[in-house]
């Protein structure tokens, strides 16, 4: 069932009202772990144990350096601003979004529920909303997540509610709500996790959410200064490059790249540093809160860690978490979010079918 964009107002005033902050313990169990029983669900990081796989298996090197951080072009938002220079210590990143299978593999291991999974708890939820914030319809207050639906007509680009639909039973199993399947889809990355869920994995495979500054600094692959982890080529200039929307968005999709979502990790070349899809088809969850001044507080540490609390002018009440790397939707006419320099937020306990993540350690 897809809502309409009138059912879930004013629930869309932070990607439909933080999508659902968890009520504990409930939600469906993965078919894959009925059999543990409930006690043995598990919906939050605190009841996660680190998996003891210590290897690095997966994971390419990443020799610290000293980078200048921010804004490359004339695209480059306010928030990207002043460019700044960060030294980061050497890390291991994977080469590669988290993918299906690995979550799988995660979720069959603890019996993790993800947030999409679980039905929200108005209580907390009204927490993060404006004062006065009516409840949503009880139709709206069930597992669900938010899905990309293309329009069949150029649209106000300013209007997000025309390419997004709160989907019912839409989670990283059933990316486009009950009836859909991630079947033959193991190397496709995970989409529909949360900031908490993506936390609660990497704490289970002994890894963590790179920083910021971490992320940035493997995007651009050693390259200096340059606005792509490829280089300064546009992006639908030459060979494709990443996956990106190519066209009208979100109406028209000339399949450049050979895709229309998300694609299989590894399907396009590698940056400087061998990472793959730092540029296009999901974006990826940091781990520093989001701040559009933060930049500007930066005092020059190594290793930042970002800001030690979260704010966003345009929706104060909604605590965010920084998404880096752009996704299938990106288009240079709406967010050129394939930049290297490109930040993005998002509410930690939202879940989107453009989103994923990938650890570091």
């Amino acid at each position: 069932m897809k809502l309409k964009s009138s059912d879930i107002q004013p629930l869309f005033y932070a990607a439909v009202v933080l999508l659902c902050l968890s009520c504990s313990g409930s939600g469906k169990k993965n078919d894959e772990v009925s059999s543990r029983g409930p006690n043995n669900i598990k919906a939050s990081a605190n009841d996660i144990n680190f998996s003891g796989d210590t290897s690095t298996k997966g994971m390419v090197f990443i020799e610290g350096g000293t980078f200048m951080m921010g804004g490359d072009n004339e695209q480059a938002a306010a928030d990207e601003f002043p460019k700044h220079s960060v030294t980061v210590s050497s890390f291991y990143m994977d080469t590669h979004e988290i993918t299906n299978a690995q979550f799988r593999k995660f979720v069959v291991a603890t019996g993790y529920i993800t947030t999409a999974e679980r039905k929200p708890d108005w209580e907390l939820l009204k927490l993060a909303v404006p004062p006065g914030t009516p409840k949503p319809p009880d139709s709206v207050m069930v597992p669900s997540s938010l899905v990309f639906m293309p329009t069949d007509h150029p649209v106000n680009l300013n209007d997000y509610s025309q390419w997004w639909a709160w989907v019912p039973d839409a989670n990283w199993k059933q990316p486009e709500g009950e009836g859909s399947t991630i079947k033959g889809k193991d190397n496709f990355p995970v989409i529909h996790v949360s900031w908490d869920d993506a936390f609660a994995y990497c704490k289970w495979a002994g890894k963590r959410l790179p920083t910021e500054a971490e992320w940035e600094y493997a995007s651009r692959g050693g390259l200096k200064d340059n606005i792509y982890p490829w280089g300064n080529e546009p992006i639908n200039v030459g060979k494709p490059k990443a996956n990106s929307w190519e066209g009208s968005f979100p109406d028209k999709n000339t399949q450049r790249d050979g895709y229309v979502g998300i694609s299989p990790v590894k399907s396009f070349p590698a940056n400087g540093y061998q990472l793959c899809d730092m540029a296009g088809n999901v974006w990826e969850w940091c781990a520093d809160w989001y701040h559009p001044d933060a930049y500007k507080n930066d005092k020059g540490e190594k290793d930042p860690k970002g800001p030690a609390s979260s704010y966003d002018p345009e929706e104060p009440y909604a605590p965010k978490k920084v998404t880096r790397g752009g996704s299938f939707m990106c288009n240079d006419s709406y967010c050129s979010g394939y930049r290297s320099s490109r930040r993005m937020k998002s509410t930690y306990d939202s879940s989107l079918s453009n989103v994923g993540f990938r650890g570091v350690k």
